[in-house]
């Protein structure tokens, strides 16, 4: 339920985009935002690091785009949330040692960190894949298709990328011996 939850925000973006315009979609979707943190603070009383950076980035960028009436600024707002992932991925591991993904899954799996450390640099690869990827759709090809991208295309692809991943760690687990 908690993983439907992160999606209500980008699901009132793309209802309210479809029915009114980007501008009405931005505005829903920062109202949204700060309701989804609100409901998290009251019921955890925490918020993790990822649902800050997407917090701030979401106001900044879309009450930017908001102010100008420029849709420029919520399109970016997707490469660098990507590009803020890929960084932090990369700073967490080579800066400070410690591997997110080693972190997130090591308590599952057993692995080798040579292991851990492709999977770092893989997902931190495919984020910024993405980013890349966002500004073509973005600047590139109409509003409408950048939308369906943002809502569709981005979540298929990480869809796809985590299941490679899970497929590829799975694959380098040391054999059970029988006994």
């Amino acid at each position: 339920m908690k993983q439907f939850a992160e999606f209500i925000p980008l699901i009132i973006f793309f209802v309210v985009y479809k029915t009114v315009d980007i501008y009405a979609a931005t505005g829903a979707l920062m109202a949204a935002t700060c309701v989804q943190m609100l409901v998290q603070w009251l019921r955890h009383k925490t918020l993790e690091k990822m649902h800050l950076v997407t917090l701030v980035l979401v106001l900044g960028f879309g009450g930017m785009t908001l102010f100008f009436q420029d849709d420029a600024f919520i399109k970016w707002k997707v490469t660098a949330v990507n590009g803020l992932f890929a960084l932090g991925l990369l700073v967490s591991r080579y800066g400070f040692g410690k591997n997110p993904i080693k972190q997130m899954l090591g308590k599952e799996l057993s692995l080798p960190d040579a292991v851990w450390d492709k999977a770092n640099l893989a997902w931190a690869g495919f984020f910024g894949f993405c980013g890349a990827l966002n500004v073509y759709v973005a600047f590139s090809l109409p509003e409408a298709w950048w939308v369906n991208f943002k809502v569709f295309g981005l979540l298929g692809l990480t869809l796809l990328f985590t299941l490679a991943t899970v497929l590829y760690l799975y694959r380098q687990q040391p054999a059970q011996s029988t006994k």
